[in-house]
């Protein structure tokens, strides 16, 4: 059975999507970006401030799914600018420290609100 994921510990959704499904045991978490779900303003700073309020967000929807990091088997990371991938990837690592998930990250033209970062997450129970 199909279970949508919400908490007002991450950013509400800017589109017609949840911000998260779970199904069969499976949590699809949506793109996330770096905004502060108490101000709904994007973060201010570069690519680590905006990496770690990402992370937390993703971390939020976690908790409320009943999860944690060590679910996670599979993250998609878009960057605006693939230059930022080395500060994107030291501030991912402090999330994930060990059996690391599978991953791919791309650089893209642009990203909702401007915003540097984005990251969809898979975890598994």
């Amino acid at each position: 059975m199909k279970r949508i994921i919400s908490t007002p510990d991450a950013p509400a959704a800017i589109g017609p999507y949840s911000q998260a499904i779970e199904i069969n045991g499976t949590l699809y978490i949506s793109g996330q970006i770096p905004v502060d779900p108490a101000t709904g303003k994007v973060v201010e700073g570069g690519i680590t401030e905006q990496t770690h309020q990402v992370m937390k967000n993703i971390g939020a929807i976690l908790k409320a799914a009943g999860c944690s990091y060590k679910d996670v088997v599979k993250s998609t990371c878009l960057l605006a600018n693939i230059e930022d991938f080395k500060a994107m990837n030291e501030v991912y690592a402090t999330y994930y420290t060990e059996e690391h998930p599978a991953r791919a990250a791309f650089a893209v033209k642009a990203l909702p609100l401007g915003v540097l970062v984005e990251i969809e997450t898979v975890a598994v129970k």
